[in-house]
């Protein structure tokens, strides 16, 4: 029952994002801004599942990782927006944001314990080429500091999100669903890697 119930959360999600896949990084028609920042997160579905892996990952590897993960992450994130705002090139960020989905994914699949330092780094590194894609899709006439609030906002809710799915490790049959869900978000990942490669439409 349970194998099923995670089988059935990783074909719901792989779903949702591979008949949606325009929606990632798309923001046309909507103003730069508060508003355009707590959405941009949502509606980007790489960006989504992997802030949510974030949170899932935390909430696996317990104290402290399971709140410093997530405030590593938006505040690294930060950083690369202002990079992203000036324009600061980084070798190949859409391919880096399809790899954090796969790697994050792969971890929470896997329950990766890896200790809390090494873990911070690889959400440190992948935080950069998030916010970096954030900053760089700022529209023109956009206000950079509510827009900024926005997207940093989003993604703690995001990542709070994922330590509230967390917290089904406490049962055997949660444990089960979420090593699902992991690999739901690695699959979905590979799906935008093999889209930036080129491979697939």
């Amino acid at each position: 029952m349970n194998l099923h119930i995670s089988r059935a959360l990783t074909t719901a999600i792989a779903a949702i994002a591979l008949t949606q896949p325009a929606l990632a990084h798309e923001q046309a028609g909507v103003a730069g801004g508060l508003a355009s920042g707590l959405l941009h997160p949502v509606t980007g579905i790489d960006h989504l599942i992997a802030m949510v892996a974030v949170g899932i990952w935390g909430a696996q590897l317990g104290a402290p990782a399971i709140w410093i993960l997530p405030i590593t992450f938006p505040l690294v994130m930060a950083v690369g927006g202002v990079l992203g705002v000036l324009h600061v090139p980084l070798p190949m960020p859409e391919l880096m944001i399809a790899i954090s989905a796969v790697i994050l994914g792969v971890a929470v699949a896997a329950r990766l314990r890896l200790p809390f330092a090494a873990a911070a780094a690889i959400v440190a590194i992948f935080a950069i080429f998030h916010g970096h894609a954030h900053g760089a899709e700022l529209p023109r006439a956009a206000n950079a500091l509510a827009y900024g609030v926005g997207f940093v906002t989003a993604t703690g809710l995001l990542h709070l999100c994922g330590i509230m799915i967390g917290t089904l490790t406490r049962w055997p049959a949660g444990e089960r669903i979420i090593q699902g869900l992991g690999a739901g978000i690695a699959g979905i990942g590979c799906y935008f890697l093999a889209q930036g490669l080129g491979a697939v439409a």
